[in-house]
């Protein structure tokens, strides 16, 4: 049995000379432990070296594809075919097919070859010989850094580099034409106040200060090409009544001047808007269709780069710019953030307050998904970026109808919402629950206690028991009943009594009391 066994310096093939021993497969670990036990079990029959590093990338292509190589062809024909007989062990099960139908050579690949390969690859020092250790890893450095460029595909066209300075750069300039765009309105606003609030756009503003100067020029000046002509009527107007001071030539130069900045910066920022745009659909166009230009170069330079915003999941695209906000959630214990960058893109900004959290996450998913693909793919369509935003968009649709469906029925036919009607109804207070006690004074007179007693008193004649009672004596003989009108005398003197020694009012006794002390006072002032 014949081994091929690839490497980076070149390829080797062994022949096994004991194939008893490789039968038993678990316990063959043990035959490559030292050089000395490894040699008896393989030997070294050829061994192909790479001449430099671009035919070892080629070599180690055509084995990751599983093709066929040139130059393994040769070796083949010129070393394997003698033995055609004997079988071929390859690593790789499809290589092994294409040599079995180009070469017409019998390949096996099995556990047991697996188990030969590992223990050859343990003593590949010991077994080739003439090559050092110190090249073999060289050469195994060099080529896995050729083959990890050759698959990422790294080309002047992809270098995401350029994207973050461009990005940058246009931040930069919005804050300085902001800064210079203020500054012109306030120093020309001194002269002529009312151009400010006629004219609100800023470039057209500094076009307008520029051509024209000082304000008492605009009455002979053409401004049709920079105004329409119901608002250069208005600028006319109002220059003859301007309320502005004068100012002198030389500050009506620095402020044209000014005007001059104000209008290279903005055209310089179109054109880098144009340039991102450009660079952004040829290095990440799923991204871009995904979420736009600005918020793509904005992700991708807060990440550093496409690969390191490839490696993110979509929870840390989704919060991408928010960290702060992120931490201090939950430092404080309270609701983290629901997105960072990507609120800025229009899918976002088109759905309710409500929805918004959903759909930045579901458009944070199918982002990072454009971004592998943008990063490690090697198609350069936006086809997949296409069809991600246009589930997005269909997801956004079917949150925005749930709330208007009906919940009863079949659900499938809208609700109608009739106009809605304010129906007011005015109530007037009402002043009479607001005390329940009568309107009287406190001092009530003495007739009124007076007439109260007598009231008592007649209820208390009035009242006859409904019960009958019988009174019994010791004997048990019953009494006799008497005659009503006895007893309504009877009950008269009782009340009487008692009306005598127990009065039926106070306010009876502190009236007697003021009569004896009036009759003092008399006597008193008589004496």
């Amino acid at each position: 049995m014949l081994v091929l066994f690839e490497t980076a310096a070149g390829y080797a093939i062994f022949k096994v000379l004991n194939e008893k021993k490789l039968q038993e497969v678990d316990s063959l670990w043990k035959e490559f432990e030292t050089p000395e036990k490894a040699n008896k079990i393989v030997k070294l029959k050829h061994f192909e070296k790479f001449q430099d590093t671009t035919e070892a990338l080629a070599a180690s292509t055509a084995l990751v594809e599983g093709k066929l190589s040139k130059n393994l062809k040769k070796i083949l024909k010129k070393i394997v075919a003698k033995d055609a007989h004997e079988q071929l062990a390859v690593a790789d099960a499809k290589l092994g097919g294409v040599i079995k139908d180009k070469l017409n050579l019998s390949c096996i690949h099995s556990p047991m070859v697996t188990e030969l390969m590992r223990g050859i690859r343990s003593q590949i020092e010991g077994l080739i010989t003439g090559l050092p250790s110190r090249e073999m890893a060289a050469m195994c450095l060099g080529l896995a850094h050729s083959l990890s460029r050759y698959k990422l595909k790294f080309s002047p066209d992809k270098v995401d580099t350029m994207i973050i300075q461009a990005i940058s750069l246009l931040d930069d300039l919005d804050k300085e034409l902001n800064n210079y765009i203020m500054r012109c309105r306030e120093w020309y606003g001194w002269h002529f106040p009312e151009l400010g609030k006629i004219i609100t756009d800023n470039l057209t503003y500094c076009k307008c200060v520029r051509k024209v100067g000082d304000r008492s020029n605009f009455a002979s000046s053409d401004v049709s090409d920079i105004l329409p002509e119901e608002i250069e009527e208005d600028v006319k107007a109002a220059a003859e009544i301007s309320m502005g001071t004068e100012v002198s030539e030389e500050d009506i130069n620095n402020i044209i001047h000014l005007c001059d900045q104000v209008i290279e910066i903005s055209e310089y920022r179109t054109q880098l808007y144009d340039y991102l745009k450009n660079r952004m659909m040829a290095i990440a166009p799923n991204l871009t269709v995904m979420v736009g230009e600005l918020v793509g170069a904005r992700l991708i330079a807060h990440a550093g780069s496409l690969l390191n915003l490839a490696k993110h999941p979509a929870s840390t695209v989704q919060l991408l710019g928010a960290e702060k906000a992120l931490f201090r959630a939950l430092k404080t214990k309270r609701d983290t953030p629901k997105f960072g960058l990507i609120y800025h893109a229009s899918l976002v900004g088109q759905t309710n307050i409500k929805n918004k959290g959903k759909i930045s996450r579901m458009l944070a998913a199918k982002t990072a998904l454009t971004i592998r693909y943008d990063a490690l793919g090697e198609n350069t369509s936006a086809e997949m970026g296409a069809e991600n935003r246009l589930k997005v968009e269909t997801r956004m649709r079917l949150l925005e109808e749930r709330g208007i469906r009906r919940i009863s029925g079949t659900g499938k036919a809208l609700a109608r919402t009739d106009k809605y009607q304010n129906k007011s109804e005015i109530k007037v207070f009402d002043p009479s629950g607001d005390s329940t006690l009568p309107a009287v004074s406190k001092k009530r007179k003495i007739q009124e206690v007076e007439e109260q007693d007598t009231e008592i008193a007649v209820k208390a004649k009035k009242f006859k028991p409904d019960m009958k009672e019988e009174r019994t004596v010791e004997d048990g003989e019953p009494v006799k009943k008497k005659k009503k009108k006895k007893d309504k005398e009877k009950q008269a003197e009782k009340e009487e009594v008692l009306n005598e020694e127990h009065p039926t009012s106070p306010t009876v006794e502190n009236t007697e009391k003021k009569k004896k002390k009036k009759k003092k006072m008399k006597d008193e002032d008589e004496d």
